[in-house]
């Protein structure tokens, strides 16, 4: 995105962000652009997740220093909670990927990720690179490198702090520093000198702050010798904004995160602390002795001396004066030996080219999305709106095998459309997200091809050839398609192209709990991705289910039209876990991927192809109580699991907060985070523990004690202090601190076994301190070599009801359909 549209995005905050739509740079982009193109250096920062990096530090290095600046996230967020939305696991992973595109459109970076998973907290790096596979991760982190031939390498975490914080944290930092070496060595991974070829950094910093020290006055007081320190809060008077308020926007382009920051503005010092390399001279310039002008490219020297020209001689008032000279380096940079920046730069300054001359190109598609053989209209706009000789020769479409001749001399300021309808190829490959095409291990995503490997999404198949000529010379320009249309509310909007199977298919629940021996109806979703479509659909399902009818035949006659196929569903007597997929069959082929939209204003609409499928759980649970009231938090499917344990659920609100409304509910359950999201909840708090007080039995889901809504001591009616302490290991020893309590026995015995077979953690952001007399403690567990953690479910009497507090991790349980998390959260219900 140009610092025009990034402006603008300034301007106008969070509205939908517009990635497909073509580049508009403005007089002041092109001239900062220009500078850029004359600084060949280039910076990687290193972290572990989504929201972890520098986002000053990328905007300082990508609009101040000019430098080609990425970041690399080792993993895609898929770990974590959503506050925006349900999204969770895969899909929380592709909307945190799209937000760190957006906020690489803010301040000017890349953006690169390794095939690691983000299966949750971890306490220490040996936990985390056993899970993720530390080679291949590594092989990533090469791979990367060698891309992108960073001068610098940034960590943003300590590689020696091992145990002190997040494990992969810590990881993210331990694979940059013992492997800075490995980047330029040749008998390192040589499978990748095939497309790439060994490169070896300058030198490695830790990007430092008082945080690592413990505290500002230790940092105040430490030896800062080995520290550069660099003054990034400068003010960016072409684009009206200072370094420090950019890097707050692209920030907050972490909604689903919370993390929206107040825009700052003056001084700011960021500290780097050096660890391996070359060290630099001079204390505040981080590429200090690294030659970063265009002499460093053999033969690259008269290129850099008529770049420099151009920006002494740019007039603002008529950028198309420097097309002649642009035109004459960009012929100078296709002759030069091929290299990083000859192809980062040359790009570069053919984008400067296509600015100065006004010239718009666009190709689009009749629809968003196309399946293979299907037909597809294009079409194509050409507008020159600033002064020069241009002329369209030829444009070609790929991958059709297709083009047109066009031999068209562009008038001034005169818009141009031409037409194509070709047919997609058979063989076009799916547009969902890459990483997610093939089934993957617990720490890693499986990408076979190393092509696609740090990409961070999957490139568009299909795309337009623009060759022109310019004042004489070739200039080629190639664009994807995508979709443009118009909302008569929002104006014009922009999505990307999809390719995707004739048939997708979905099941509407990703959990089905049979308590008893019943059979359930499954609902198997039908969408037709193409006009007129036939076919039949079954579920393959565990050989000790059994489905009725065996098969569906279906009907569709219009694109998108979805069909509901019922199959009941007869459980085993014993207990039994498994999983169903809806399989459906066209002709002669076979289809088991299920389509998942992520729209939100302030990214793409993502369209995510996954194999379709949904655990079934036979087991023994008994529950009191028919109806459930449910006061949302900051996103999860606790209710859809309520409901699979055959609860009536109601959603409420404020209005249903009334003495008479609740008496219908067995319990009430907050989501999670609902004390840290919910801004009425200082209001709804008093109403709730009165319906406790009557006799009612309220559940709270773990919160932070970070941004309450309601003062600490209002969180419960006795006192109790929230924590940061967790217990990551979901394998950890449970131990019974109140085995005759209620929770533990009724209506469920409760034993050691329930625990088994939990996801990602035991639970998270325990209560460390409570009220003992009026809290009793039921669990306890611990991760390695950590005292006993007994806060993570508390229950206290309070009047008529009872009060329960719990940071077990119901959230990803019950969505994951463990039996044990069932019967437990079932007596939690019950009480």
């Amino acid at each position: 995105m140009s610092k025009y549209i990034f402006s603008l995005v300034l301007l106008l905050f969070l509205q939908t962000v517009q990635a497909q739509a073509p580049k508009r740079m403005s007089s002041d982009d092109i001239y900062s652009a220009i500078q850029k193109a004359q600084f060949l250096g280039s910076a990687l920062y290193v972290a572990a997740h989504p929201d972890d990096e520098n986002t000053s530090v990328i905007s300082y290095l990508s609009n101040e220093i000019k430098a080609e600046t990425a970041y690399l996230s080792l993993t895609r967020g898929d770990g974590g909670q959503n506050l925006i939305g349900n999204e969770l696991g895969e899909l929380l992973g592709v909307l945190r990927t799209q937000e760190l595109l957006a906020a690489r459109r803010v301040d000017g970076g890349n953006q690169f990720f390794s095939r690691a998973n983000d299966f949750g907290f971890s306490k220490h790096p040996d936990e985390t690179l056993a899970i993720w596979d530390r080679e291949k991760v590594t092989s990533d982190l090469v791979w990367v490198v060698r891309n992108w031939q960073p001068d610098i390498i940034i960590n943003r975490f300590a590689h020696d702090s091992a145990g002190k914080t997040h494990g992969h944290h810590t990881s993210s930092a331990v694979l940059s520093y013992e492997n800075f070496e490995k980047f330029g060595d040749k008998n390192a991974y040589p499978e990748q000198l095939k497309y790439v070829r060994p490169w070896q950094p300058k030198r490695l910093f830790h990007n430092t702050s008082w945080w690592f020290y413990g505290s500002r006055e230790k940092f105040a007081e430490a030896d800062k010798t080995n520290l550069s320190a660099v003054d990034v809060g400068v003010y960016y008077p072409n684009m009206g904004y200072s370094n420090g308020e950019v890097a707050a926007i692209s920030r907050s382009q972490h909604v689903c995160q919370g993390m929206g920051r107040t825009l700052s503005r003056g001084s700011d010092v960021e500290y780097f602390e050096f660890l391996k390399g070359e060290k630099p001279a001079v204390n505040d310039d981080l590429f200090a002795g690294i030659n970063t002008t265009w002499s460093r490219v053999p033969g690259g020297a008269p290129v850099g001396d008529i770049l420099a020209k151009v920006q002494r001689e740019f007039n603002n008032r008529n950028p198309a004066a420097s097309v002649p000279d642009l035109m004459r380096a960009y012929a100078l940079i296709k002759k030069l030996p091929e290299g990083f920046y000859t192809k980062r730069k040359g790009d570069a300054v053919k984008e400067i080219i296509v600015a100065c001359l006004g010239l718009f190109v666009e190709a689009t598609a009749d629809d968003y999305s196309k399946t293979p053989g299907e037909s597809i209209e294009l079409t194509m706009e050409v507008t020159q709106r600033n002064p020069g000789q241009v002329v369209l020769e030829k444009v070609n479409y790929l991958p059709f095998n297709a083009d047109s001749t066009v031999n068209m001399t562009l008038e001034l300021n005169t818009q141009n459309k031409f037409y194509k309808t070709t047919t997609v190829p058979e063989n076009a490959d799916f547009t969902g997200p890459y990483w997610l095409n093939q089934a993957h291990e617990y720490g890693t995503y499986t990408v076979e091809n190393q092509l696609m490997r740090g990409k961070p999404e999957t490139p568009r198949p299909i795309k337009v050839e623009w060759q022109f000529k310019i004042n004489g010379s070739p200039l080629t320009l190639t664009t994807d398609v995508v979709y443009k249309a118009t909302d008569p509310e929002k104006g014009e909007f922009y999505r990307p192209l999809e390719i995707v199977p004739p048939v997708t298919a979905g099941i509407a629940e990703d959990v089905y709990v049979f308590a008893d021996d019943k059979p359930q109806t499954v609902e198997v979703v039908v969408r037709a991705n193409t006009d007129e479509l036939d076919g039949t659909v079954t579920l393959a399902h565990p050989d000790d289910w059994r489905i009725e009818p065996q098969e569906s035949k279906f009907s569709a006659q219009r694109k998108g039209e979805e069909i509901k196929v019922s199959f009941t569903i007869y459980p085993p007597t014993a207990q039994s876990e498994g999983k169903i997929s809806p399989l459906v069959k066209v002709g002669n082929e076979f289809y088991t991927r299920e389509m998942n939209i992520i729209e939100y204003p302030h990214i793409p609409t993502q369209t995510v192809l996954r194999n379709a499928e949904s655990k079934i759980v036979k087991v023994d649970i008994r529950k009191a109580g028919a109806k459930v009231g449910y006061l949302a938090g900051a996103g999860d499917k606790i209710p859809e699991a309520l409901q699979a344990m055959g609860y009536e659920v109601d959603i409420l609100e404020d209005a249903d907060l009334t003495p008479e409304n609740l008496k219908q509910y067995q319990a009430v359950v907050t989501g999670i985070r609902a004390y840290n999201v919910n801004e009425r909840i200082q209001f709804q708090q008093p109403k709730l523990l009165e319906y406790v007080k009557q006799g009612g039995n309220l559940i709270i889901q773990y919160n932070t004690r970070h941004r309450l809504k309601i003062p600490a001591e209002e969180l419960a009616p006795y006192p109790m202090k929230l924590s940061r302490d967790r217990v990551s290991d979901e394998l950890a020893e449970i131990r019974f601190l109140a085995p005759e309590h209620p929770v533990l026995n009724t209506p469920n015995k409760i034993t050691p076994a329930d625990f088994d077979g939990w996801v990602q953690e035991r639970g998270l952001y325990f209560p460390n301190e409570w009220d003992t007399e009026n809290f009793t403690a039921i669990l306890s567990a611990n991760d390695k070599d950590e005292p006993a953690r007994d806060g993570g479910l508390l229950v206290a009497k309070y009047g008529e009801g009872n009060y329960v507090y719990s940071g077990y991790s119901w959230f990803r349980e019950l969505p994951a359909g463990v039996p044990g998390a069932y019967r437990l959260f079932a007596n939690l219900i019950s009480l």
